[in-house]
């Protein structure tokens, strides 16, 4: 099932369920906090073992795509030279920064503004989407790269349409990409 519809089935049953919950005992405001916590604890687990699965695979193979232009910015798509082990880097330090960016809205939602509704649905949909994850599924889960996991991975979300296109890796965009001279030196 897409995972998008999935998050909004289980954002709609949250909404239902925290309707039931008294946020206003200090017990379950406490409970809903720790369990909030206690998930985003999980998350940063999750992504230091695959961190520490991808330092010890060090696979060096070298992958070529073709990134998309900026949406209007006039620029051609750009050449980028890696290798499998830092792509896979690059995206798990793209996954730290949306925790610490969920973690910091929620805090500022919490703490400042004093919702405490969102803490549940917090505490269930990020871990979803952890355990969703491309680097998840290869590196924890030990699933092969082939399919959806082959590297490089398209933008999830429903606004990947608005990106200016997908990332190409087919071997015509490659070339054409090397012969127009855009970009192409190895990140290391």
């Amino acid at each position: 099932m897409n995972p998008q519809i999935t998050n909004l089935v289980v954002i709609l049953g949250m909404m239902q369920v925290s309707k039931k919950i008294p946020f206003e005992d200090p017990t379950w405001l406490n409970g809903i906090r720790g369990m909030y916590i206690l998930s985003n604890l999980i998350i940063l687990g999750l992504y230091v073992y695959c961190g520490i699965a991808i330092k010890k695979k060090n696979d060096n193979t070298t992958l070529k795509y073709v990134e998309p232009a900026a949406p209007m910015s006039g620029e051609e798509p750009k050449l980028t030279t890696t290798t499998i082990s830092a792509y896979d880097q690059t995206q798990l330090r793209s996954a730290y920064k949306s925790v610490l960016m969920g973690v910091g809205m929620m805090c500022v939602m919490h703490i400042y503004f004093k919702y405490t509704n969102p803490l549940l649905i917090q505490s269930i949909i990020p871990l979803k989407g952890a355990f969703e994850a491309k680097l998840i599924q290869i590196h924890v889960f030990g699933k092969p790269a082939i399919g959806d996991l082959k590297r490089p991975w398209k933008a999830a979300g429903f606004m990947q349409g608005m990106g200016g296109g997908d990332v190409k890796s087919d071997k015509k965009a490659v070339e054409e990409a090397e012969r127009s001279g855009r970009g192409g030196a190895k990140e290391e």
